[in-house]
């Protein structure tokens, strides 16, 4: 068997999808990453994204940015370890540090790199990670990278992860890696009791806060803060692609297990550093994060009308209680047919069928930003309520 025959099963599939208009992917934007975009000369407001402060356009943002290449360049071309550390690189992991109450930062080309990193270094043979049913991907692929075992319990179901906890040896490594927000159902991890069963069976834990720094707690730190747990969580992960506007990870922890990662994460050893303008858009971010607390609760403000919005429409939004709203549809066909649909009309969202979710839990992937005014959230329930209808979803 040739090993590129799957690639020729694939592609007609694909090629048929484009042909048609039905496919919905690598959707090339033409505009700002704003909460209305430009594709292909049509103007469509963007439910799509993960820019829940909508600092991507903002003045002082992208002036930082701009600043950062006159004094730095574009690149550092080369990883942390050798040659692509900046005092810039420096500032930022310790302001997130003191962010956190932690004591010590080390930032990662990409939040999925962060993953990788943190667990496949500190996972040895004879450990054991339990993580969520729905944990994000990365988490997923960086126990498959580790030489750990890794064992699942049921999403945000503490009866089964207090059950796989009772079932480990209790003299092996042990470590608990949950999701704060989760990316497709947008409910928050039942983070106390996480915490009672790591402590309970002597476990360490991380909660990757990808979605939910800028985004939860009073301060914006995330789903420790928001749940007063800030010194029981051993490590916190956050990316830079979502609130903080740009591209790069980050853990924050104790300096001897953050200066451990330092040297052993081969994707932090082996990778080259986020370059000047994305770690001057990330301290910039930051900055604003901890100065302008209305963007945070106008972002809530409009997820909570979204929420609202859906419910009277009738529409199926599963645990959500976030700015991340899916409308679950089932029917694989059914959803990418719905997303055409409101692309038609106006909306730009995210269609997610398997492996995404499991099969016939297809869904589409809403998400808000603080930016987003009434006339565009007003617009697109009407929308919402026109395409819904029309499948039958509503």
């Amino acid at each position: 068997m040739d090993l590129f025959d799957k690639c020729l099963e694939y592609y007609p599939i694909v090629a048929e999808a484009k042909r048609t208009g039905f496919y919905p992917y690598f959707r090339a934007l033409g505009s700002e990453a704003d909460r209305r975009v430009i594709i292909q000369g049509k103007e469509l407001i963007m439910l799509g994204s993960n820019n829940y402060l909508g600092l991507t356009v903002h003045p002082k943002v992208k002036q930082a940015a701009i600043d950062a290449i006159r004094k730095y360049g574009t690149g550092c071309t080369g990883s942390r370890f050798l040659n692509g550390t900046l005092d810039l690189h420096v500032e930022l992991e310790q302001k997130l540090a003191e962010f956190y109450h932690k004591d010590d930062c080390i930032v990662f080309s990409t939040g999925f790199q962060t993953n990788l990193g943190v667990i496949s270094s500190l996972v040895r043979k004879g450990d054991v990670i339990i993580i969520d049913k729905l944990d994000h991907a990365s988490i997923v692929d960086g126990c498959k990278l580790s030489f750990g075992r890794a064992v699942r319990f049921l999403h945000n179901d503490m009866e089964d992860l207090e059950r796989v906890l009772a079932s480990l040896d209790k003299d092996c490594g042990k470590f608990i890696v949950v999701d704060g927000i989760f990316s497709m159902e947008g409910d928050i991890i039942d983070l106390p009791n996480v915490v009672k069963l790591a402590k309970k069976y002597k476990t360490r834990l991380m909660v990757d806060d990808a979605h939910s720094v800028g985004v939860l707690g009073e301060h914006g730190s995330g789903t420790s803060e928001h749940f007063g747990l800030d010194h029981e969580v051993d490590l916190i992960m956050g990316t830079f692609s979502k609130s903080f506007a740009t591209i790069g990870g980050y853990v924050v922890g104790s300096k001897k297990v953050i200066t451990f990662i330092r040297h052993q994460a081969r994707p932090n050893l082996f990778s080259a550093s986020i370059p000047p303008p994305a770690v001057a858009t990330a301290l910039a971010v930051l900055e604003i994060i901890k100065t302008e607390p209305e963007r945070r609760k106008k972002l809530w403000r409009n997820a909570n009308k979204m929420l609202a919005g859906f419910k009277k429409l009738g529409y199926n939004t599963g645990t959500s209680c976030t700015p991340v709203i899916p409308l679950h549809i089932g029917d694989d066909t059914k959803a990418i047919n719905f997303w055409h649909d409101l692309y038609e009309g106006g909306i730009f969202a995210n269609p997610v069928i398997p492996p995404g979710v499991p099969p016939s839990r297809s869904l589409i992937r809403t998400s808000y930003m603080a930016t987003h005014t009434d006339e565009d959230l007003d617009e697109a329930l009407e929308i919402f309520e026109k395409v819904g209808k029309k499948a039958g979803v509503i």
